[in-house]
């Protein structure tokens, strides 16, 4: 009996280099595939990124998307200051990239052409083939504080086709973060792709964190900002320390990926994290928190235990894992290293097939999410 074909090709890989000619060479000789459905990258922000984009575009043909990140999932697992990626070949896989720019001066009308154009090719590729579906991939960057707006737009548009992303890093400078599309790395932009194929997948989201009976109020605030002012009427920094049972003085990324809060959405409990404490004693959150909103304390679960469940389910519809594009919070990537779990994890990421990047949020369907694992898993 002749081998069976197979419907698809994946070919991932990583550069350690970093000169930013000879990173995107090796890459290339990694996961250059001819008749490329799609390429992506991950890389770090420490590269000149306008030589690395020029390097990127002279390489690479095809759909290629991708952003900057604070930290990459390789191959060989977690990694930092690497430039990685995958590329797919299959006939029964299409990728449609659009870019979503001037995130600063974001209007939903703006989103109205990208809209309909995802629509359109949706409702067209569906007539032809009815047994294809479709998965959304939002790359975005993790510093224009709008992932609320637009992922929500993008779920509500193309309603049951599920939706995963990150946030873009800079390897935690929260200074500029960028997301790679035609041949450059750009801010104040994201970049959605709608894959439309027939070959099988799932999403997978997982979170090792369960709500505690512990509840702050939030009393002042400036969504648009992310910012909290106070918490149960009192300075937030201040109460927060308090409510976790530290110093004010103690608050730094660690504390603050130990014990994220919580907030109620549609029946689910989703991670709401904390990215710095601010001079004036207000605290800067991933996401938008608003004033009334009722947070609990987040008890850390087993995070190996976790990540190994939400695989296991999700080769339940997929027996045979290709690829996994993988988001994964920057947040969970601190407290692996500092717990000394990277062994278990990368053990993990290695049998699933994990390439992707640490990020500054995530997205599930149509909600920006924080220390939280989402990611699509790709099979035959």
């Amino acid at each position: 009996m002749p081998p069976r074909k197979a419907r698809m090709k994946v070919r991932k890989g990583c550069s350690m280099e970093q000169d930013e000619a000879r990173a995107v060479r090796e890459l290339a000789t990694k996961i250059k595939q001819p008749g490329s459905s799609v390429s992506c990258i991950f890389a770090s922000s420490n590269f000149d990124l306008e030589k690395l984009g020029s390097e990127l575009r002279s390489a690479f043909r095809g759909p290629v998307i991708g952003c900057t990140t604070s930290g990459e999932i390789t191959p060989q697992g977690y990694a930092q200051g690497t430039l990685c990626g995958f590329s797919i070949v299959s006939k029964e896989l299409k990728a449609h990239p659009f870019m979503i720019t001037s995130l600063k001066n974001f209007d939903a009308t703006g989103m109205e052409d990208v809209v309909k154009s995802l629509q359109n090719i949706l409702s067209r590729t569906l007539k032809v083939s009815p047994e294809a579906r479709a998965f959304g991939l939002l790359f975005i960057d993790g510093l224009c504080t709008m992932e609320e707006q637009v992922v929500a737009i993008l779920a509500n548009a193309l309603e049951d086709v599920p939706i995963v992303g990150g946030s873009a890093g800079d390897d935690l400078k929260f200074e500029k973060t960028h997301v790679y599309s035609k041949g450059g790395f750009v801010s104040d932009a994201g970049i959605f792709t709608l894959f439309v194929t027939t070959l099988p997948f799932t999403p997978i989201k997982t979170q090792h964190f369960r709500a505690s009976d512990t509840r702050l109020v939030i009393t002042k605030a400036s969504p648009e900002k992310r910012i909290v002012y106070e918490i149960n009427g009192r300075p937030a920094a201040q109460e927060y320390a308090r409510v976790v049972g530290i110093d004010t003085n103690e608050l730094a990324p660690m504390v603050f990926s130990t014990y994220p809060v919580m907030l109620r959405f549609g029946g689910e409990y989703y991670v709401r994290s904390i990215q710095k404490m601010n001079e004036d004693g207000s605290l800067t959150f991933y996401c938008a928190i608003d004033e009334g909103l009722v947070l609990r304390i987040a008890n850390g679960e087993n995070l190996v235990d976790n990540l190994s469940e939400a695989f296991e389910q999700a080769r339940i519809k997929i027996p045979r894992i290709k690829l996994t594009i993988g988001c994964d919070c920057i947040l969970r990537l601190l407290e692996v290293k500092h717990k000394g779990l990277q062994d278990q994890v990368n053990k993990i990421m290695m049998e699933n097939n994990v390439v992707g990047f640490n990020t500054y949020g995530e997205q599930f369907n149509s909600v920006h999410v924080n220390q939280t694992f989402t990611g699509i898993v790709l099979g035959e």
